[in-house]
C-alpha cells in the first residue's frame, strides 16, 4: 500500500538556524533545519492516532530501536497513552521493550548490522509488535531486524518510522507508518546522531561538512 506521509522534496532549503533555538555548540556544524521540533510533535500525534485506531483494544508491544529511536519512541508512546486516557470506550494495553542495533560509522553504512543490545525477544511470541525506528535509510537494517523478530513468532509486526530517506540504493522497504519522506541528505538531531553527537538537538537538521569533519571517528 502507499504510505501516508509528508514528502519533503529534493530541492528544499529548510529553515535558517537563526529562526529557531539551536545549541550554540552546534551552530557552525549545521546547514539548515529540515524539520522543526514542533512539526515533529504534531506529525507524531497524528501517527499515534492512526496506530491507535488500527490496534483498537488489542494489546501492543512497542519495541524501541535504540539509540536513535528513543526520542520518537518516547513522544509516540506519550501520545498513545494520552489517547488511552481520553477515548473512554477504546484503549490499547501497552507494553515496552527495546533492542539496539549498530550499522553506522561516520556518514555511511558499514554494510554490517549487529545486534549489540536489548532484552530477550522470546516474550514477543504471540504479541502484536510495533517496531519504532527513527529512520529507514537503505532498508537493510529494518529487513534484518524483522527477520530476527519473526523467528520469535509474534502475532503481528508493524513498523513506525519517523523518517524514510529516498536513496538510489534503497531496498524498497516501506514501513507501515511514516512521518516524513526526506531527500538523500545526512540528517541529525531529535536523537539521530553523527558518531554519537547531535542527539541533544531538538530539531532535525542537515549536518554540514564542518560538522562531519569535526565529529568524524579518528
Amino acid at each position: 500500500m502507499d504510505m501516508d506521509h509528508i514528502k519533503i522534496p529534493d530541492v528544499y532549503h529548510g529553515y535558517a538556524l537563526s529562526h529557531f533555538c539551536v545549541p550554540k555548540h552546534y551552530e557552525e556544524d549545521l546547514e539548515n533545519i529540515m524539520i522543526p521540533w514542533g512539526l515533529i510533535q504534531d506529525r507524531t500525534e497524528r501517527l499515534a492516532r492512526d496506530i491507535f485506531q488500527d490496534v483498537k483494544d488489542e494489546p501492543l508491544t512497542a519495541l524501541c530501536v535504540l539509540k536513535g529511536g528513543y526520542r520518537f519512541y518516547t513522544d509516540l508512546l506519550e501520545k498513545l497513552t494520552a489517547l488511552n486516557r481520553s477515548q473512554g470506550s477504546v484503549s490499547v494495553p501497552l507494553h515496552v521493550d527495546f533492542i539496539r542495533l549498530k550499522s553506522y560509522e561516520n556518514e555511511d553504512s558499514t554494510g554490517e548490522i549487529k545486534v549489540i543490545g536489548g532484552d530477550s525477544l522470546t516474550n514477543l511470541k504471540g504479541c502484536n509488535v510495533l517496531v519504532v525506528e527513527d529512520i529507514i535509510d537503505t532498508g537493510r537494517t529494518m529487513t534484518k531486524l524483522l527477520d530476527i523478530l519473526n523467528q520469535h513468532q509474534p502475532k503481528s509486526v508493524k513498523v513506525a518510522s519517523l523518517l524514510v530517506k529516498r536513496r538510489p540504493d534503497s531496498t524498497g522497504y516501506k514501513p507501515d507508518y511514516c512521518g516524513f519522506e526526506i531527500p538523500d541528505r545526512f540528517v541529525v538531531g531529535y536523537a539521530l546522531d553523527y558518531n554519537e553527537y547531535f542527539r541533544d538537538l531538538n530539531h532535525i537538521c542537515v549536518i554540514n561538512d564542518n560538522g562531519k569533519k569535526k565529529y568524524a571517528v579518528p
